[in-house]
């Protein structure tokens, strides 16, 4: 069984939206996406136009440098917000709760006091979109394009991924460059990804002991326990802090990552994360799976190898869900949990 990852709104109100932290963002937005915000063509960087960018159903061309940028997901929110603009709409998230610190920070750096949103509950709002005149549309981290992509395309071109797998298993570096090139800001995002190596490696020198650990990340959702350090997902932060994913993670894909409490022993490595957004609507309680003889037995949680990751800060689902925002604020969060789960009793 799969669970649907989304960077959506409707998993944010299951997972919560990634919390994320202050990228590498410069003074530099678009109109209508909040107050005092410029345009993306205000930016003297890298990249000529019209741009042309193969997609996993046709071709995207850009034939000028972008001013108004829409947004499909919270991770392309993320992308657009660290390379420095202010989208002119994006899917409403938040559902009314307190805004991730990261886009806070993000959004005071930017100038801007919030982000014109639209109601996603029942998918993309088309014509929210529309209203807004965008000159180019991100869809690089969402799981709804082939509902969205011909309906998106009427209304401004759609940048997105260049194979469908690509859906779950591209990094947050190459989203950000794919948006980055239709953006003609290039340059910015290697500058992001520049920055946010910097901390890791800062970190990952503090924390030298985590380099070769195996590590497990799982999520308890009402369906199943999902394996989410899959073999080809994206590992984030992980393995550049030096950890590298568990062996049974070649056992579980994006279609195939569920764990039944029958198989919990797949779960072992060095260090195992687990969180539970769902609390008691979940396959299984905490303190259930905390009794359950066969989790008990494992050495990882034997040993006290074992933590769980908080999901009402956001942290769960940024560490499941990476982007170019979030990366900084992951590792000054996870690193210390780490050390402290792989040291054990």
């Amino acid at each position: 069984m799969k669970t649907r990852p989304v960077r959506h709104r409707r998993a944010a109100r299951l997972f919560l939206a990634a919390a994320v932290c202050l990228g590498l963002v410069t003074a530099c937005s678009a109109p209508g996406g909040g107050d005092d915000a410029k345009g993306a063509s205000d930016k003297g960087s890298s990249g000529g136009f019209p741009v042309s960018l193969a997609n996993a159903w046709g071709t995207t061309k850009v034939p000028k440098r972008p001013v108004k940028v829409a947004t499909v997901s919270d991770g392309d929110t993320a992308i657009a917000l660290a390379l420095g603009i202010v989208p002119v709409i994006t899917p409403d998230v938040e559902d009314g709760k307190k805004m991730a610190a990261y886009k806070r920070r993000a959004l005071d750096k930017l100038g801007a006091k919030k982000l014109k949103t639209y109601d996603d509950t029942d998918g993309t709002d088309y014509e929210a979109i529309a209203a807004e005149e965008p000159d180019v549309i991100l869809g690089v981290n969402t799981w709804e394009m082939d509902t969205d992509y011909d309906k998106l395309t009427p209304i401004a071109p759609v940048v997105t991924f260049t194979d469908k797998k690509q859906t779950n298993t591209m990094t947050w570096q190459d989203r950000l460059k794919t948006a980055a090139r239709a953006l003609g800001l290039s340059a910015e995002a290697e500058g992001v990804i520049a920055h946010n190596r910097k901390v890791t490696a800062t970190h990952a020198a503090a924390f030298s002991e985590l380099r070769g650990a195996t590590y497990t990340y799982a999520v308890v959702h009402p369906e199943q326990i999902s394996y989410m350090s899959y073999a080809d997902q994206d590992p984030g932060v992980f393995e550049e802090l030096g950890l590298r994913k568990s062996a049974k993670a070649k056992n579980y894909a994006p279609d195939r990552n569920g764990v039944s409490l029958e198989n919990l022993d797949q779960l072992e490595a060095d260090v195992l994360l687990m969180t539970y957004p769902f609390g008691d609507e979940g396959v299984i309680s905490r303190s259930e799976l905390s009794g359950n003889k066969l989790f008990r037995s494992l050495k990882a949680v034997r040993g006290g190898h074992f933590a769980v990751v908080p999901s009402d800060n956001g942290l769960a689902s940024a560490i499941a869900y990476p982007n170019a925002l979030s990366a900084p604020w992951v590792v000054e969060k996870l690193t210390p949990l780490l050390a402290k789960a792989l040291k054990g009793k």
